[in-house]
């Protein structure tokens, strides 16, 4: 019998809490495709989930991790079949459904992706949820049509992260003005490598500012949230938009409807757990197009399966950057 080890997470005295797990084929959820899993990845939802700082999971037992790559070994859709090279993002795993953090994985057929030509298994969870949800915020700020190549500045805010980082490297590729807010000066060498221009340092977005501030950015990539968030929206110029992906710095919105209704400024919501397939086949289009492989290998890092729970309370305490694959 098949035996591998999982990070599973099991609540303990109503709380949840991250262990590994022997598991074998049997114990996997009876979804239609067994995929024998290479790699995964670190975000911050993961970082959550694993740490016992978030209640990530909401059930149990779940196996954590919110993306994985490999190859289909057994498939009873006719749309997959042994040997297809797949990716999922999303769809829920680490919160209602097992996820990418074990050798093998049980998956609904709908939730595949093909692996696009561009990219290697390992490259795509160097990108993971983190650089796919980068991807969708660069194609909603172009579909909105506020920022221009060679035009007003864009700013990317939790710069040196995973979405931040890559974010970075799309919008400079595409043309674009980019600056970068982060509290870690030391990072700012590898962010110019990735094609920043300027930056800010992200206690001056975290104070509380006025409704309607001097205008500076033609769109912002947010995964901040709060204050921050609030900051951003009130010093876009007229017209602009904001796409808000992520709640580092707190779910909370302190700010008013006058950036909104005074300038027409756009806050654009990103959801990549349950995006639809035309958007999520953008977005790879984006990130095959857009996405430096030199640029990837330069913020990427690969892990062992048995550092997770170190590796999650550092990507908490703000001590990773740019991106962290796991090696199953």
């Amino acid at each position: 019998m098949t035996q591998f080890d999982a990070l599973m997470i099991e609540e303990i005295d109503g709380k949840p809490r991250a262990s590994f797990k022997t598991l074998s084929l049997s114990d996997l959820p009876d979804h239609d495709v067994l995929v024998e899993v290479a790699f995964s990845t670190l975000n911050y939802k993961d970082g959550l989930a694993i740490s016992g700082k978030g209640r990530i999971a909401r059930k149990f037992p779940m196996v954590a991790g919110a993306d994985l790559a490999g190859t289909v070994v057994e498939s009873r859709s006719p749309e997959w079949k042994p040997g297809d090279r797949v990716i999922v993002n999303g769809w829920g795993m680490s919160e209602t459904e097992w996820g990418g953090y074990s050798k093998f994985q049980r998956v609904k057929p709908q939730w595949l992706t093909a692996l696009p030509p561009a990219f290697t298994l390992e490259q795509a969870m160097a990108i993971g949820t983190a650089g796919y949800t980068a991807a969708l915020c660069v194609n909603a700020l172009e579909a909105w049509g506020s920022i221009a190549a060679d035009g007003k500045e864009v700013l990317v805010t939790g710069a040196a992260g995973g979405v931040g980082s890559i974010a970075v490297a799309l919008l400079s590729r595409r043309g674009y003005t980019v600056t970068a807010s982060t509290g870690r000066p030391q990072t700012h060498d590898y962010l110019k490598s990735l094609g920043a221009t300027g930056f800010i340092d992200r206690e001056s977005l975290t104070q509380k500012g006025g409704p309607l501030q001097k205008e500076r950015w033609a769109g912002a990539i947010d995964s901040v949230g709060s204050t921050t968030l609030a900051n951003v929206l009130a010093q876009t110029t007229y017209g602009g938009a904001v796409a808000a992906c992520g709640l580092a710095g707190g779910a909370d919105l302190p700010a008013t409807v006058l950036p909104h209704i005074l300038r027409g400024v756009a806050l654009l919501g990103i959801d990549s757990v349950m995006a639809p397939h035309t958007r999520r086949a953008a977005a790879w289009k984006t990130l095959s197009e857009s996405l430096d492989p030199a640029s990837l290998a330069s913020m990427t890092t690969v892990e062992p399966l048995s550092r997770l729970p170190e590796l999650a309370d550092e990507i908490m305490r703000g001590q990773t950057r740019g991106r962290v694959v796991i090696k199953i």
